[in-house]
């Protein structure tokens, strides 16, 4: 079996027929993370609320006495996240749940996090390296890049760092090629190296390609589905939609449902929107979805905004397809 992202922190939670349990140790790897460390400058009540959460991550805590008033809101904003995760089922439970309450907007980076481990969850114990690449869309950015007539996605924090580099060479940053044309491109024969890179985010994924990148992000699209919703779904990629509407669409990201909009309204599209992919998606005869949509194609974009950057939002796989209220 293979490991890989070990960055999601999925070693510290335990794995049930339930999905994953928030355990002791994930609850204190919150407490390392910058905006929860006390500085040195720190009152004596942050610190011991601090230690007294390192030493026991479920105690009852309280913000009254913390004198920086940002330090407070952030360790209320951890108290009641805490809260949510120990009363919840699962960590899968949890997302869900976050998803849908308006009352305490979770941060991105926090929902990245979560799904960063339920989709290593979801994916435990496959074999398909394509389709985990692709899953790392749903929780890190990537660039665009045209190059010899492929469609390179490659991660947005690598080429942005390797971009400053070259910046510094002036004749490098004009003559070399794209960034991604330079990385490992993930293809059959480079395919057994990701699992011992897969922390890294330095391997490309090719949209198109003898793989073929869509393809992979489909099943990894069902494959979460799959996990959080308990039903089966056929995701595939198409080269264009056949007729000229569609009863339901998602836009897996905000240039994606702007352009679904677009479509959907028969206004014209923005020169700077650019449609990576299309998929029609076809829910098992047993998912809960609407009596109008029993049978009937889901379509899923997904785009890149005008700087060529790819932001998918996974959360819209959930909240936006068409499912019966009480399911």
């Amino acid at each position: 079996m293979h490991e890989f992202w070990v960055s999601s922190g999925h070693l510290l939670l335990d794995r049930s027929s339930a999905g994953l349990m928030v355990t002791d140790d994930f609850l204190r790897a919150f407490l390392a993370r910058p905006e929860l460390l006390p500085p040195p400058e720190a009152c004596d009540a942050e610190r011991d609320l601090h230690a007294t959460l390192l030493a026991n991550p479920r105690a009852i805590g309280s913000t009254s006495g913390i004198a920086d008033p940002d330090a407070a809101e952030n360790w209320n904003f951890f108290l009641g996240l805490r809260d949510r995760l120990v009363a919840a089922p699962s960590l899968e439970a949890a997302y869900l749940h976050l998803l849908r309450e308006t009352d305490f907007p979770t941060p991105r980076a926090i929902l990245d996090q979560f799904v960063h481990a339920i989709l290593r969850n979801a994916f435990h114990g496959t074999h398909d390296a394509q389709m985990v690449r692709a899953g790392e869309l749903f929780f890190r950015e990537q660039r665009v890049t045209w190059h010899n007539n492929s469609l390179l996605l490659a991660d947005s924090e690598i080429v942005d760092h390797a971009e400053h580099q070259r910046s510094h060479v002036p004749l490098m940053a004009f003559l070399a090629p794209p960034v991604a044309a330079e990385l490992a491109v993930l293809t059959e024969e480079t395919a057994h190296d990701y699992w011992g890179r897969s922390d890294a985010f330095d391997m490309v994924l090719d949209l198109g390609g003898p793989l073929d990148g869509r393809a992979a992000l489909g099943r990894a699209m069902a494959a979460f589905i799959r996990h959080m919703l308990g039903f089966e779904i056929i995701i595939e990629p198409l080269p264009r939609i056949d007729t000229p509407e569609f009863d339901w669409f998602i836009g897996l990201d905000p240039d994606a449902t702007r352009i679904g909009n677009a479509m959907w309204n028969g206004e014209e599209l923005p020169e700077s929107q650019q449609l990576l992919a299309l998929y029609r998606a076809i829910p098992a005869a047993d998912a809960p979805v609407l009596p109008a949509m029993v049978g009937r194609p889901i379509y899923l974009m997904l785009a890149a905004n005008a700087e060529g950057r790819v932001r998918m939002k996974p959360q819209n796989l959930i909240m936006g397809l068409p499912l019966r209220e009480n399911s």
